[in-house]
């Protein structure tokens, strides 16, 4: 993408983000109603979708199908750390009127410092393929991870958060500290997922800053959906594992390795990618649905 298309797209983000932030400020000390969070929510979903319906025209298909691959597992991972980020504001005793801005705040500095992984991972991908293997490896070994834990082991109380409450820094800076810390963990996750789909730096920009944009009304918006999507988690490990053996495939063929033992290194396409993203998410959610059906009846 030429210099005019990244100053008009990250102007007209910003713009919106900008009101965003004034949305939250003025609603600093208010409930954020089911109403409101819907509506917003709706809002950012279909801007996210007009966007990638857009690239189709102006740029191409393939950036189309990257954007909504990107898009889909970024936004899918941001919905996964919803869990963690009631849990901190639920363990910090933030107050429901003080969420909106403490959740925005912490929103912003992910947006800052996602910013600087995508340009350092972007430089090392464009100047050694076998990086590769080693995102490809952590994807995996992150899939693992998450597919063993809880909602309540992803996040413990680090010790700077520790010495912050020491020292007597309001509960609402010390949880703004605290979301933006963890941000910075999952970016660890994301970025690479996200690169193992297209190495397109304004995709890869564009899906990030998408998908956290709206997930502040989002956290109002599925409060009592978190403990239907009982499979969400191994969901998202299984993606993760495929992206990263595709990362790792990737990297066998970028090196000339195209048989390995006699067997020859697949190419997954993007729209076996994307394909296999919608595929797994319809069936996470379908099989959560279906398995809590019956604390639904008896409620």
């Amino acid at each position: 993408m030429n210099t005019g298309v990244w100053v008009w797209t990250l102007g007209l983000l910003g713009v919106v983000l900008a009101f965003d932030f004034l949305l939250a400020f003025i609603n600093r000390n208010k409930l954020t109603t089911l109403r409101a969070a819907s509506s917003w929510t709706l809002f950012y979903v279909l801007l996210a979708i007009s966007f990638g319906i857009s690239l189709g025209v102006w740029a191409d298909h393939k950036a189309q199908n990257e954007f909504f691959a990107g898009w889909l597992t970024e936004y899918s991972l941001s919905f996964d750390n919803l869990f963690v980020f009631i849990l901190i504001l639920a363990k910090m005793k933030i107050s429901k009127e003080r969420e909106e801005i403490v959740l925005f705040g912490g929103i912003f500095v992910s947006l800052f410092l996602r910013g600087i992984f995508i340009a350092g991972g972007s430089a090392l991908i464009n100047r050694f393929n076998w990086i590769f293997f080693i995102l490809g490896g952590f994807l995996i070994f992150t899939a693992a991870r998450l597919f063993q834990e809880s909602e309540e082991e992803e996040w413990q109380e680090s010790r700077w958060i520790l010495f912050l409450k020491s020292k007597g820094f309001s509960a609402a800076f010390v949880a703004l500290a605290a979301l933006s810390v963890t941000n910075v963990i999952f970016a660890l996750d994301s970025i690479p997922a996200i690169f193992g789909l297209t190495k397109n730096t304004y995709i890869v920009v564009t899906a990030n800053i998408f998908a956290l944009m709206g997930l502040r009304q989002l956290y109002f918006l599925i409060g009592g959906l978190m403990s239907k999507l009982v499979f969400l988690t191994e969901g998202l490990s299984a993606i993760l594992a495929f992206i990263g053996v595709k990362l790792v495939f990737e990297a066998c063929i970028g090196e000339g390795w195209h048989r390995i033992a006699g067997v020859r290194v697949p190419e997954i396409g993007l729209g076996v990618s994307l394909a296999f993203i919608l595929f797994t998410l319809f069936v996470t959610t379908g099989l959560s649905l279906w398995s809590t059906r019956e604390s639904d009846t008896t409620t």
